[in-house]
């Protein structure tokens, strides 16, 4: 642990075991365009604020661990060119290396834990892509070996949903619907899919969390929550851009990590900038969700 850097301010809510919520930095390095990048992870801290938490935006600053950014932090990973994606296969490179490394849904939900935090907010988890069945996110693995409460907009939609859907049930990862009886489908509320349980209200997501943790299961939970509505996305629409962009993205080559940032930026695109702004809207609502949750999970 004498790699972690801890913000005084996440030190304090550790110390006072006060409700927590870890933030990725993916979306700062490689998720969104500059200034959005910077604003979108602004706004996710104050709706983690607003719903009575604190957060704790992880990333590798020059090979060091950070739990919790300073503005000027925040700034310097936004603008950098150089920042590493980084998984479980790359945290250990990037702290050796002394490089600065941006994490992904699992790179965070790994030091998120060994930081002793217990939710995640995120606005949509990897999975397994369209037409390349063996080209799996890490994200899905991580969810089946790491122990902490995710909460998404569900599997980007840019993603093959029902086979996303599978590999979580196979990894033993419950999936949980915030007040929906299916999982979203980041830009749409809806995919089809069915959730394992519904729960209405924070409190019920945290009993279930505790239930999770007291048997001990070495997985993660999944806590899915819709867009909100007047940012949603039609399932047709949404479908339509994911399916051009899908297909011109195979038509270059362009496939593994690279990837999901080149699509989300086709999309964004192709929508005219409504996913982007969907994208934003469902990361705010997300962590605000999250830091409700982290709320009633305190108070147990």
């Amino acid at each position: 642990m004498d790699q972690f850097l801890f913000h005084a301010e996440v030190q304090e809510a550790l110390a006072g075991q006060r409700p927590l919520v870890a933030l990725e930095s993916t979306v700062i390095s490689h998720g969104l365009p500059y200034p959005e990048n910077i604003q979108t992870a602004q706004k996710m801290e104050t709706a983690v604020r607003q719903g009575g938490a604190t957060p704790a935006t992880i990333a590798i600053i020059q090979g060091r661990v950070h739990i919790g950014l300073t503005a000027k932090q925040l700034e310097y990973l936004g603008t950098r060119s150089n920042v590493r994606k980084c998984s479980r296969r790359d945290l250990a490179l990037a702290i050796a290396n002394g490089e600065d490394g941006a994490t992904t849904v699992a790179g965070t939900m790994i030091l998120a834990h060994l930081a002793c935090i217990q939710i995640f907010a995120t606005g949509g988890i990897g999975g397994v892509h369209r037409g390349h069945p063996f080209d799996v996110s890490a994200d899905l693995q991580e969810l089946g070996r790491t122990p902490i409460a995710v909460v998404s907009s569900g599997a980007k939609s840019i993603l093959d949903l029902p086979a996303t859907r599978e590999v979580l049930e196979t990894n033993g990862v419950p999936v949980i619907g915030y007040g929906v009886a299916e999982m979203p489908a980041f830009f749409s509320r809806r995919s089809g899919l069915p959730v394992d349980v519904t729960a209405e209200t924070p409190a019920q997501v945290a009993a279930i969390i505790r239930a999770h943790s007291r048997l001990q299961l070495q997985s993660g939970l999944l806590i899915t929550v819709p867009v909100p509505e007047a940012a949603a996305f039609d399932e047709a629409e949404a479908e339509a851009a994911v399916a051009q962009a899908t297909q011109e993205a195979d038509e270059q080559g362009i496939h593994g990590p690279a990837a999901t940032p080149w699509l989300l930026r086709r999309v964004v695109e192709l929508t005219d900038g409504r996913s982007l702004r969907a994208n934003v809207a469902l990361l705010q609502n997300n962590g605000r969700v999250a830091a409700q949750i982290a709320t009633a999970l305190s108070q147990g």
